[in-house]
């Protein structure tokens, strides 16, 4: 039980400090089903930052591999040893959430590891679907007890939104490491080239280009909110995150915003408020 405890506080500790975002708006859920989020927002943070953690490719596929096995049970050593896994594992029990799913986000960020170009916007949608939406889901599943809250298609816009908004604040940091999750059919209609972007060059089109995603992103959030009467109560938590994307979305758009240097944030207390007053 006391190893229980300490895995569930480590999973927290690593919330707050790396997905603040996430942590706050965890605060809105119930006290007693918290523990669970920091679980399985740990685990997903440990799954997105492993392009960050290795320097070849191969290396993070191995490190996926390690994750995809030991959430189907063929990891070999102890994975209860490490801390995320175990209270992700009991998360999974508790709540009997489908490992599938799990898995098809590991599988989505493989995409992560490599340079290749995100070919169309339907491609960028599913990738966000398989990763952010998918988090949403999870989430709701945890906080009705496990039963089925019917919010699929809602958390499927949802996720889609907030994963674009996200991209889009770590524009400049993508753009130094050669990624580009832009679709290439919206580079194409604008006429920007990959180049534009790693190179930092930029250009008359970029400007258009980003506009376009958030555009994408804004009609996302509001199909969601338009099915915000088909999500109960008890999962309304795990919507709350979505109430940032319209503050970063707007703060693109102020006069000396420049894509490839200026890094997004919010003001704590702005956070906080735009949480406060929720996504719908």
């Amino acid at each position: 039980m006391a190893e229980a405890i300490s895995n569930f506080a480590h999973c927290e500790a690593l919330v707050r400090e790396a997905d603040p975002d996430r942590y706050w708006a965890s605060l809105f859920a119930p006290a007693d089903k918290r523990p669970y989020l920091y679980a399985l927002y740990a685990f997903n943070f440990e799954i997105a930052r492993v392009r960050e953690a290795v320097r070849e490719a191969l290396v993070g596929e191995i490190r996926l591999q390690w994750w995809r096995d030991a959430l189907q049970g063929e990891a070999r050593g102890d994975v209860r040893s490490n801390p995320v896994a175990a209270a992700l594992d009991d998360t999974i029990v508790q709540f009997r959430l489908p490992r599938q799913s799990l898995v098809d986000l590991i599988d989505a960020r493989i995409f992560d590891l490599y340079e290749d170009p995100m070919p169309s916007l339907n491609d960028l949608e599913g990738y966000c679907g398989e990763t952010s939406s998918s988090l949403i889901q999870l989430s709701s599943l945890i906080l009705s007890d496990g039963t089925n809250p019917g919010t699929a298609d809602a958390a499927g816009h949802a996720g889609v939104a907030y994963a674009i908004a996200g991209l889009l604040r770590a524009f400049p940091m993508h753009a130094r490491q050669g990624q580009v999750y832009v679709p290439a059919d919206i580079l194409h209609k604008h006429g920007v080239v990959r180049e534009d972007i790693v190179t930092g060059r930029g250009g008359p089109g970029l400007e258009g280009v980003l506009a376009d995603l958030r555009a994408v992103a804004r009609r996302h959030l509001q199909q969601a909110r338009a099915l915000r009467v088909a999500i109960p109560t008890a999962a309304k938590p795990a919507f709350q995150p979505i109430a940032l994307v319209a503050p970063y979305l707007k703060a693109m758009e102020r006069r000396d915003y420049d894509p490839f240097h200026t890094v997004v944030e919010l003001p704590q207390w702005r956070r906080i408020w735009a949480l406060w007053r929720g996504p719908f």
